[in-house]
Formats: structure tokens, sequence, C-alpha cells
């Protein structure tokens, strides 16, 4: 599924960059190179591709997540519930932060990230299944001893 750029406006509003010269990052809609960019722009030209990325409206919160398929890194609106890769075309489930958690491949120490309450999670680089420590409550280390 192409992902549609915006076009050059035809007459550009003046810019005045923030005076704290706070900038944000988006993803190169052409390349897929991570692009920092001042805030209040609303457009970013890739200096590797040269394509032009539009920048979401302000207020727009952002995610990013690996895909899955290819591991490209890719940014959404948050709240989406799927992101569809557009280098691969693998949906990838998007979770929010407190559904999810972290964890290093056993095998290849890649970071993984998988669903709260999984026992284990198979690692997409090297098919390694690490399982997840799953911390018992203080009741049940009481009954064990």
């Amino acid at each position: 599924m192409p992902v549609p750029l915006a076009p050059y406006p035809t007459t550009p509003a003046p810019y005045s960059p923030p005076p704290n010269g706070a900038q944000s990052q988006l993803v190169c809609s052409g390349c897929r190179s991570l692009l920092m960019y001042p805030v209040g722009a609303t457009s970013v030209c890739c200096a590797v591709c040269n394509a032009v990325t539009a920048v979401p409206p302000p207020g727009t919160e952002m995610a990013q997540i690996i895909c899955g398929g290819c591991h490209t890194l890719l940014m959404y609106i948050r709240g989406a519930t799927s992101v569809q890769c557009s280098c691969c075309h693998t949906v990838n489930l998007a979770l929010e932060a407190n559904q999810v958690a972290h964890v290093n491949c056993g095998n290849c120490k890649m970071l993984l990230m998988y669903q709260y309450g999984a026992r284990s999670v198979k690692c997409a680089v090297c098919s390694f299944v690490t399982s997840v420590g799953v911390t018992a409550s203080p009741t049940e280390q009481k009954l064990s001893t």
C-alpha cells in the first residue's frame, strides 16, 4: 500500500524556529530513515533520498514499533491497534506501552517486546524461544518454601 506524499505548499507560510530549538522526529516516507526536524515544520525533506514527508498536525501523539517481518522502524499515530509495514506489508499489532514488556533474547540478546502474561517469547531474528520469568506472588513464594 503506497503512502501518499503531501505536495509542497504553493505559498509557504513564514517559518520561525521555536525559541528553545525543540526538535521532533519522524520516519522518512521514502527510505524509512529517522529524520529530525524543528518543531513547527509542516514537512521534512530527506537528505538521503529527497522524499518529502508531511509532519503530523501539532498535538498528534506518535509511537514507534519495529516491524516483525523486516525489522524496519515504523511510526504510527498513538492509539492505532495495528500498523501495516510499507516495506514488507506485514500487519503488526500495536499495543499500548502498559500492555507490553521487554526481555533480551536468550540467544542473540536482541531486545524483544511481548504482551504481559506471556510465558515465553520467540525471537524474530534467530527463532530462539526465551522463557519469561514470571515473578511469584509473596503467597506463592511462602508456599514453595
